[in-house]
């Protein structure tokens, strides 16, 4: 019998960590490599000026992960101060497509603006035009066991 994950029994427990800045937005984007999410949980709200993911994140930050199965977490990506948002790469009519997050990086523009980059496995991409950097990750759900029980692979 297998019991699921529990917050109590993570190091740390859940994350809710803000960027305003690149380094703190490098932290972010680690944290979030290879999260998936189905495409209909991608969300702009253009009177807020807000664009947000519901991910299945991989827990990079486990410290435990030796000592049990490799577990994800649900989080919600928030990216704020969002004028506009193109993508490339990416079927919006086929609702049962699942995208796996890579990166989360920052070009800046002039003054504090620029665009957030979402780049995604197969060479899709999100690309958020902001006023400023304002981005929040933060786990909505407790840890659960990774369906395929294995860390994500990267080849090197």
């Amino acid at each position: 019998m297998t019991e699921d994950a529990r917050f109590e029994d993570a190091r740390g427990g859940a994350l809710n960590l803000g960027a305003l800045d690149l380094d703190d937005l490098q932290v972010i984007s680690g944290l979030s490599q290879d999260a998936i999410f189905p495409i209909t949980e991608m969300k702009w709200q253009k009177g807020a000026r807000r664009f947000a993911l519901l991910l299945n994140r991989f827990r990079w930050e486990d410290a435990g992960a030796g000592r049990h199965a490799p577990e994800r977490v649900q989080s919600v990506l928030v990216i704020d101060n969002v004028l506009g948002v193109a993508s490339q790469g990416i079927d919006r009519s086929d609702p049962d497509v699942i995208l796996s997050l890579l990166t989360v990086t920052f070009e800046p523009g002039e003054d504090a603006a620029g665009h957030v980059l979402l780049t995604l496995a197969g060479d899709g991409a999100i690309r958020l035009e902001v006023e400023a950097l304002d981005v929040t990750l933060k786990d909505v759900t407790r840890p659960y066991v990774a369906p395929s029980g294995k860390a994500p692979h990267h080849d090197v």
